[in-house]
Formats: C-alpha cells, sequence, structure tokens
C-alpha cells in the first residue's frame, strides 16, 4: 500500500544534470555559504533553470525547527528565531524541536505584497488586542530558498523587497500603527530569459552571483539530456537510485564546506588583488568585492581546504563581477570575457 510520503513527486537528481556548470557551481556556493547574497541566473527557455534550482535544495541535511513554528525558527540560535518563540523560551516554556527538510518556496509571478510578506488581521487586532499576523512566503521560506521564476517581469517594488529582507534577514510588517517582525533568512534565487527584459542595475547588483546559461549546441549531448530525461520520467526510482551514491557524496562535501567555512581565511595579498580588479573594472561599490571574497572561501572550503588560492578566486571572480559592470551599448566584448581578462592580467 502506497503511503502520501511514496506518491511526493520525486525531484530529479543534481548530480544527474549535464552541463550548465557554472549555474550548478553558484547555487552549490550559495548552500555553503547563504550571505553570498543568492544568484540571478539569466539563460534562454528550456535550459532547465528551474531543474537545477528545485534538485539543489534536495541536496541539503534537514534542518531542526520550533515544531507547529509559522517561521521555521532555530531552536538555540536568538537571530534565528521568531519573537513569539523568544518570550517563550525566556518564560522558561519547553518548546519540542523537530527536523523537516530546507523549504524550497516558488514564488508566483503574480504575488501581490501581502502574500509576500503576511498580513496584520487588523479587526482582531483593535478588538482583541492581540497582534494577529497571518505569515506569507517570506516566513515560509525562513531557513530555506526563496525561488522566484521569470523574476524580470516582477514589480520592482517587490524585487526591492526581496532584496531587503536577504540583506537584512529580517521581514517587517507595519499597518495602522501595529507592526509584526520575523527572520527572514533565504536564498534568493531568481532566473530569467534576457530577450523578455533586464533588471534594473541596480536591483541586477544586489544579486551575490550572476550566472549566464546557453542552449547546448552539441548534438551528443543534446541526446544525452533528452535520454537523461526520458528515462527520469519513465522510471524516476531507478533513476534517484542510479545516482544515489553520486547525491551523498555532493551531500557530504557540502556539510564538511559548511563546517569548515568558518576556518577559511584568504591573504591579505590576494585582497588586494581583488579589489585591483574590481577598480580596474570600475566596479561600483563594495559589494562586489565583499561577494567575491566570500565566494572565494565558500569554493576554498568546498575544495576542503581552509586557505583560499588563486585559483579558487578565477573560478568564481566571473560569477561575481559580470552583472556589476557599466553597460555600453557601443561595446561588443561581453562582460565575463572583460572580467576574465583582467582578472588573468592580475592574478599571473
Amino acid at each position: 500500500m502506497n503511503t502520501i510520503k511514496d506518491s511526493i513527486r520525486p525531484v530529479f537528481p543534481f548530480t544527474a544534470i549535464v552541463g550548465q556548470e557554472e549555474m550548478k557551481l553558484a547555487l552549490i556556493l550559495n548552500m555553503i555559504d547563504p550571505k553570498i547574497g543568492g544568484v540571478m541566473i539569466m539563460g534562454d527557455r528550456g535550459t532547465g533553470k528551474s531543474t537545477t534550482i528545485r534538485a539543489i535544495a534536495d541536496l541539503l541535511p534537514q534542518i531542526p525547527v520550533i515544531e507547529d513554528d509559522p517561521f521555521n525558527s532555530h531552536p538555540t540560535d536568538i537571530q534565528l528565531m521568531s519573537d513569539l518563540v523568544q518570550s517563550s523560551i525566556s518564560n522558561g516554556e519547553v518548546l519540542n524541536t523537530a527536523f523537516i527538510n530546507v523549504p524550497m518556496v516558488d514564488l508566483p509571478l503574480g504575488a501581490t505584497e501581502d502574500r509576500v510578506c503576511g498580513t496584520i488581521d487588523i479587526e482582531k487586532a483593535l478588538n482583541d488586542g492581540i497582534k494577529a499576523f497571518e505569515p506569507g512566503l517570506l516566513a515560509k521560506a525562513n531557513r530555506g530558498i526563496l525561488y522566484v521564476d521569470e523574476v524580470n517581469l516582477l514589480d520592482d517594488h517587490l524585487v526591492d523587497i526581496l532584496l531587503d529582507c536577504a540583506a537584512s534577514g529580517w521581514n517587517t510588517v507595519e499597518r495602522e500603527g501595529i507592526s509584526v517582525r520575523h527572520p527572514a533568512r533565504f536564498v534568493l534565487v531568481g532566473s530569467g530569459n534576457p530577450e523578455e527584459g533586464e533588471l534594473r542595475p541596480q536591483l541586477l547588483d544586489r544579486f551575490g552571483m550572476h550566472a549566464e546559461i546557453r542552449t547546448v549546441k552539441d548534438p551528443l549531448m543534446r541526446v544525452k539530456i533528452v535520454e537523461q530525461r526520458s528515462q527520469f520520467d519513465r522510471n524516476p526510482q531507478n533513476c534517484l537510485q542510479e545516482y544515489e551514491e553520486k547525491q551523498n557524496l555532493l551531500k557530504s562535501l557540502i556539510c564538511k564546506a559548511q563546517d569548515i567555512l568558518p576556518e577559511v581565511s584568504i591573504d591579505f595579498s590576494l585582497r588586494m588583488k581583488i579589489s585591483q580588479v574590481c577598480g580596474q573594472l570600475d566596479v561600483d561599490g563594495l559589494r562586489g568585492d565583499i561577494v567575491t571574497n566570500r565566494a572565494a572561501k565558500a569554493f576554498a572550503a568546498y575544495q576542503g581546504r581552509r586557505n583560499v588560492e588563486v585559483n579558487d578566486i578565477k573560478n568564481i571572480i566571473i560569477l561575481c563581477l559580470r552583472h556589476r559592470l557599466r553597460k555600453d551599448p557601443l561595446d561588443n566584448i561581453d562582460s565575463g570575457f572583460k572580467v576574465k581578462n583582467i582578472a588573468e592580467e592580475i592574478f599571473v
């Protein structure tokens, strides 16, 4: 007899995804260090953007939460607790702990601000004198992944809210003099097709990384991708068993990298060179420097090392800086090549 658990739709294994290495690396590094600031994935339709993003969540270890808490509050970390949980603990209440899969929340294109941020029931507040808060998608995504497909078609005001929450780690809802605040720490992943419009540069700059993906041209690779997808659709369990070992290996690599990340260091000379690259590329602000330093540390941790090497920086610098360059309509050089050329000059 099939249980509900057995009938849950299986997720295509991350390690079975062919190609698109840039996108996969950006997602893995954001899982290792969520403070990198999320990733924007731009590319052609039908290139597996959504499949890959959903697959990464399946790789992450379960997280401890306070049972029945709508904000996925952490049992011990105050920064990841809702105000209600904090006051309950202060009052000496014993709260049960449960383990859940890392939340993966899809933000629909037509979502309203109330649906995203949550709403305060004013009537209940006035009549009963209690803060009745209906949590939104940001509460559900706390300590997980918030995925926005076609982010370039989303209302700029909503994108602003998402980026502010992702940066601060908190969501505040205010209405009629009543204010409710809850933790909202998540990895923001946006995807889109550049043909349908670009994001404003100031919004694009707020994403930690930017991966560009193109349709595979090689016929042999295309056949391999189609066969793999057909095999999964025909018999998902067989496909999951086939990749179980690879999945477990990647899971353990990500867990190990998360553990050693606080110990990873980057030499002053390398930090100077990163800032030199940003200066020569005329990158506005210091976000580029900060993200590149963070991503280089996450990459070193992913390789199992506690010291950042030159090759770590070379592997991630394009992902961190290509979307921060000023666009020149007359320039026919791709921004990725620009970053690569300057980085090769400085990191000799």
